[in-house]
């Protein structure tokens, strides 16, 4: 017979995941000569004299805190594979997590508050309260750093920190050393940050979020179908598609063209704006919305003085969908010290993400070389922008060296 073609068909399976027991064997010498015992020294793990190997504790953090699997649902599915783990010891060993990758989370942070521009945002998280048998509502803010809009050098990444509330001293205290430009809704706890300071000139410059402005218009819509709400959509969405052709070009670029196409929708629209607030009542719907863009438009525009100021917050909002997702699962928080661990996870997996890396392999490479004892002055070659360089290195250097034919 000869062979015409061949048909192949693919199928997509999958085959279940795998536990193993890895038995270090370590036997112990004796010399009679010299009367002395040897023995190699017991294996460097996350958890001390614990059985838990980082992968598995990478994967337990990143079940919980990035697909919003609870630590009982996580019980249950490794006892259906033979494996019994308490929930109160998966909690302890997220504890551990959190403590290995504290310098780490530390340098992300100088990182962000490095930055010229960075995207601040909060959102409600409720933790148990120790001896009251209910739960308080506190707060997990988030601090992020993306150029990719413009092709900007410096590293995305994202900060997260808890609070037990939501006072304004809080972001104060997350942002006491920042200076540049915050994208950020209107909470009046960042009011103090743009004080002027002893020179006179603002240590932190607001930039408000269009995305908010454009949200209480749709909503006047969506309730009274006004006309002036559609309007006001109208000449926010032509301001949207600028945006959309200036994204990933240069910071020159984009100033110039929101500058000479920008501005003037701009101005046109603050001008129809008090019009129409003169002639409404501010106690409607519609009222309310023009009013909220026109009590906020120096910070609204600011966008267009500055190519590397984006038109809205969505970049801080993006960062907080892990936490909306996971903790509708997972319904609260232990303590207050549960969430500034997962305070701490969040900025590991989060940061991973904006720079395209698998969470479960880099937070599991990370506490494994941590637990191994990796250099302090070596730290920085673990964050994630430089991890995947770092794990390239490794294994070019321990590539076994071929012999010449």
């Amino acid at each position: 017979r000869t062979k015409i073609r061949e048909d192949v068909t693919e199928v997509l399976e999958r085959l279940p995941s795998q536990m193993k027991v890895i038995r270090y064997v370590r036997p112990i010498w004796a010399c009679r000569a010299c009367q002395a015992i040897a023995q190699a020294p017991a294996p460097d793990l996350p958890i001390m004299k614990g059985y838990a190997g980082p992968g598995l504790i990478s994967w337990i953090a990143i079940s919980k805190y990035c697909d919003g699997l609870p630590l009982y649902r996580l019980s249950g599915m490794l006892a259906r594979e033979g494996v019994e783990i308490e929930r109160a010891v998966m909690a302890d060993w997220m504890g551990h997590v959190a403590w290995w990758i504290d310098p780490i989370v530390e340098l992300i942070a100088s990182h962000v508050m490095g930055a010229g521009v960075i995207h601040a945002d909060d959102t409600p998280i409720k933790a148990l309260a120790p001896g009251r048998g209910s739960t308080v509502t506190g707060r997990l803010w988030n601090y992020v750093v993306d150029q990719r809009a413009w092709y900007g050098q410096y590293a995305p990444a994202a900060l997260f920190r808890y609070s037990p509330d939501r006072k304004g001293e809080r972001p104060q205290e997350h942002l006491a050393t920042y200076k540049g430009f915050l994208h950020a809704d209107a909470y009046a706890g960042y009011k103090e940050l743009y004080a002027s300071t002893i020179d006179g000139l603002p240590r932190i410059t607001h930039v408000a979020c269009m995305a908010h402005a454009r949200r209480y218009f749709f909503d006047a819509f969506e309730e009274t179908k006004s006309p002036v709400a559609a309007e006001a959509l109208s000449r926010i969405s032509a301001l949207y598609a600028i945006e959309a052709e200036i994204n990933g070009k240069t910071v020159d670029v984009r100033l110039s063209e929101r500058q000479s196409r920008a501005v003037p929708l701009l101005s046109q629209m603050k001008t129809w704006l008090e019009g129409e607030r003169q002639r409404l009542s501010r106690k409607t719907t519609v009222g309310k919305a023009i009013n909220y863009s026109l009590a906020r438009w120096d910070a609204l525009t600011r966008y267009t003085t500055d190519g590397r100021l984006a038109i809205d917050n969505n970049v801080a909002e993006r960062a907080l969908r892990t936490v909306a997702v996971t903790r509708k699962s997972y319904l609260f928080l232990g303590s207050d010290e549960g969430g500034r661990r997962a305070a701490a996870i969040y900025s590991i997996v989060e940061s991973a993400r904006l720079n395209g890396l698998d969470p479960h392999a880099y937070l599991a490479d990370i506490i494994d070389k941590m637990a191994k004892g990796w250099p302090r002055s070596r730290l920085t070659e673990l964050l994630p922008w430089q991890w995947k360089a770092a794990v390239e290195r490794e294994a070019t250097d321990h590539a076994p060296i071929s012999s010449a034919a």
